[in-house]
């Protein structure tokens, strides 16, 4: 396929290329830094579904996103999602006991503590009645768990749900070699002497070489950044362009830090250490500063650098999920309706990444909106490539005929609706946490600029995505 998308994308016409380029070049200037002006309050319909309770997002938070290695690394992940559960319960002061379920997402599981929706939730000062999981799907982990919350409020066996995510990649599990762990277990089953020893004559200094967790995907045994390469490549996109969007990504996310617009980011006291209060992988740097890294995945003509990649972080988000009718029995006055979404999955060889061009005309049509009707995008960068490649996928009638079966293409997102308070890029990427992040980034977007309709959309390893719709509660 990638020979395909490369000779297809690299001979499309002159025209179409340049319009291509220049909604992506320059994306660093001062006039795309702008907030995007206020959408104008248009008369649009409710997606509101007749015998189908509505299902709304209260608040949510989360706790900084750090890069690894930094002011988290020596806690759990059970502490990040304590926090991120303790400061939804400051926000919301939703009584402990109201609260029917408890869903968390994550993906790189520490072992102690396997569900760690639990465990959190117990240390949070939960009841220990209230029941709790933990889901996993790569990066749309925490998608998972705000739609599981969905489909229990919406059957009608719960009313309130907490949904969250969380990451530590600042300690993952590093297990002993498949050789030394049988011999331990064997050994640990042995009766006598000469079986221990036997068994001992039969180690080799090899046996103690780590198993690290895989960073490539099992199907295929290829890294994520490395298709990401190659997917850029495919649909012909720059290094100069990819970083641009980079650049763009950390600006807009600096000028959003700098105004309080992450108002979903609260303080957590880290034990032993100070209080955190931001996130701090925002550094918006030059281009003449990042065309100086090398490819990170391909060498040496890759066009993936570290700096137009998301960067391993540590952080927790959650979120306060009720049926409408008990929010307002409560009092609350909700910030958004969670309406249609979609699951998808492809191809993880050639397609990883192409999650969002798949999801996004399928949820649209489930909620009978166009593009046109989107107020606000917010899209999960895993890199600067893999959201460029979406551009180019969404935008063209011979992707969405030969691979989609469409006969239109959906066409790509204005970028002054795009990402306007920084992504993933920029803001950081804790794998089970950033789903919680994009919906209440587009909650909190549609309140101040007064749209309407905003889609969540992300990629996740495996090949999988996901896109939603959130609609803004009235004011």
């Amino acid at each position: 396929m990638t020979s395909i998308l490369t000779y297809t994308f690299k001979n499309l016409s002159a025209t179409s290329k340049w319009a291509l380029r220049s909604s992506v070049r320059h994306l660093s200037c001062s006039s795309q830094l702008q907030a995007a002006p206020a959408a104008q309050t248009k008369s649009k319909k409710t997606l509101a579904k007749p015998n189908l309770r509505n299902i709304v997002v209260v608040d949510g938070v989360r706790i900084p996103f750090l890069l690894s290695g930094t002011s988290y690394k020596d806690l759990m992940p059970h502490d990040l999602a304590r926090a991120a559960l303790s400061g939804l319960l400051h926000r919301t002061n939703v009584p402990k006991d109201v609260v029917d379920y408890i869903i968390f997402g994550t993906v790189i599981q520490e072992v102690k503590t396997s569900n760690v929706a639990r465990e959190a939730a117990l240390g949070a000062g939960f009841s220990d009645k209230t029941p709790a999981h933990t889901v996993t799907m790569a990066c749309i982990s925490s998608n998972q768990a705000m739609t599981t919350a969905v489909g229990l409020i919406a059957s009608g066996q719960c009313d309130v749900v907490v949904a969250g995510g969380v990451e530590l990649m600042s300690d993952v599990p590093i297990r002993h070699s498949r050789q030394m762990r049988k011999m331990m277990l064997d050994l640990n089953k042995a009766k006598t002497l000469g079986q221990r020893l036997s068994l001992l004559s039969k180690f080799r200094l090899n046996f103690l070489s780590p198993e690290l967790p895989a960073v490539a995907e099992f199907s295929t045994s290829e890294t994520m950044g490395h298709s990401a390469d190659r997917l850029a490549a495919a649909f012909a996109v720059s290094r100069l362009e990819q970083d641009e969007y980079a650049l763009r990504s950390h600006n807009l996310a600096k000028k959003a830090q700098e105004e309080g617009l992450l108002s979903d980011v609260v303080p957590f006291k880290v034990p032993g250490k100070d209080t955190v209060s931001k996130d701090n992988g925002i550094r918006p740097s030059s281009l003449e500063q990042m065309a100086k890294l090398k490819p990170a995945f391909i060498k040496p003509h890759g066009t993936v650098t570290a700096a137009n990649s998301s960067f391993l972080t540590d952080g927790a988000s959650a979120m306060l999920i009720m049926a409408e009718d008990k929010a307002l029995a409560m009092g609350y006055k909700p910030k958004a309706y969670l309406r249609d979404f979609i699951y998808v999955s492809q191809d993880p060889k050639d397609q990883l990444l192409l999650g969002p061009t798949y999801a996004t005309p399928k949820v649209l049509e489930k909620a009978g909106l166009t593009m046109s009707d989107i107020d606000a995008f917010e899209f999960h960068e895993a890199f600067s490539g893999q959201i460029l490649a979406n551009f180019k996928a969404m935008d063209s009638d011979w992707f969405a005929q030969n691979y989609m079966g469409r006969k239109t293409k959906v066409g790509s997102p204005p970028l002054e609706k795009f990402n306007m308070w920084g992504g993933s890029l920029s803001l950081g990427h804790p794998f089970g946490a950033t789903g919680c992040r994009l919906v209440m980034a587009a909650a909190n977007r549609l309140r101040k600029d007064g749209g309407q309709y905003a889609l969540v959309a992300a990629c996740a390893a495996g090949g999988q995505g996901h896109a939603m719709i959130v609609e803004t509660y009235p004011k």
